[in-house]
């Protein structure tokens, strides 16, 4: 895959890998113990304990419009977005909310109270091939990171490639490429000699964005610098969807990354609807929305909950292979 940004030179970790890649695009990682978790940021993350996981294979980029477009054409799958909501399952809901849809980011003018998301927005007509809304395409967008898509549009897609969804723990593992502790991906400081390593939201999060890294929105997988182990985007451009269910240590500490408590299927936040608990997965990696001022979440440790049946224009995905030992048994 082309580097339109030329790239930091980086030590790919060449760790044994048990034969050649299961799929094109695939790096190992070796697995091994290391501290999960973090201390010093949001309360979420904490406590940073000892983790330990088994090698597996990952893909090395995101999975693109590209990608997820010859699996839809390959099996005809209709994404959640794609269909309207049941309206038995969300009681209360109102006639607006129970259409085809998603909830999208729509910059505001001027300041406003970080407290409320007001940015997020159901959008009628939003999907993977509308990311903006039924106006929009995937026009010069092939090779960005496929978004809207909600999990069972992920399971689908990753048993229609035969491969998996990293847990929570591999998945950070993979992200800090070896380097155990540090803040980042690519280590403690968040631009070494002055070079964007990721795209992030650059400037005052959410009324000023300078996009100096040249990207509105998502930008092509594979532009920023890859990690020590070969993997791309393993910090902003999209938020990456885990197979570990979420558990509610603590209270995380903004919604900056979740739409508004009211939208369509986010009703298992309504107080209003308490009967409703739809189950959530667990987010990884942060997003091109994410800014050290409100979202400082581009960081492996960074971690939060998204509702099962809810995809947004910041969330992705990226697959797993785990090594089949000859009992049949993963690792």
């Amino acid at each position: 895959m082309s580097q339109r940004n030329p790239v930091v030179s980086t030590s790919i970790s060449h760790a044994t890998a048990p034969g050649d890649p299961p799929f094109k695009n695939m790096v190992w990682i070796p697995g091994g113990k290391f501290m999960m978790g973090s201390n010093r940021h949001y309360p979420e993350e904490a406590p940073v304990h000892q983790a330990t996981v088994a090698g597996f294979w990952m893909d090395q980029y995101l999975i693109t419009n590209a990608d997820f477009t010859r699996f839809v054409e390959a099996t005809g799958h209709v994404t959640v977005a794609e269909h309207a909501p049941d309206a038995a399952l969300y009681p209360g809901a109102l006639p607006h909310m129970l259409v085809a849809g998603s909830v999208v980011f729509r910059q505001p003018r001027g300041n406003v109270d970080l407290r409320i998301p007001s940015w997020w927005h159901y959008v009628p007509g939003a999907d993977w091939r509308h990311p903006e809304g039924p106006q929009s395409s995937l026009k010069s967008r092939e090779d960005h990171p496929v978004v809207h898509v909600a999990y069972e549009d992920i399971e689908a897609y990753a048993r229609w490639a035969g491969k998996e969804l990293a847990t929570e723990a591999e998945w950070e593992f993979a992200s800090r490429g070896g380097l155990d502790g540090a803040v980042y991906s690519w280590g403690n400081e968040f631009s070494p000699d002055g070079r964007i390593m990721a795209n992030t939201w650059q400037g005052e999060f959410p009324a000023v964005n300078l996009q100096l890294h040249g990207f509105e929105r998502t930008s092509p997988v594979g532009y920023f610098p890859p990690n020590q182990y070969g993997l791309y985007d393993m910090a902003g451009n999209v938020w990456e969807w885990t197979a570990e269910w979420y558990q509610n240590h603590r209270k995380p500490a903004s919604a900056c990354c979740g739409p508004a408590k009211s939208d369509a299927r986010t009703l298992s936040l309504d107080p209003q609807t308490p009967n409703i608990r739809i189950p959530r997965k667990v987010l990884k990696g942060g997003s091109f929305l994410c800014a050290a001022n409100y979202c400082f979440r581009y960081r492996p440790a960074a971690r939060i909950p998204q509702q099962v049946d809810t995809g947004t224009c910041h969330q992705g995905f990226r697959c797993i292979v785990r090594v089949k030992h000859e009992d049949g048994a993963s690792s």
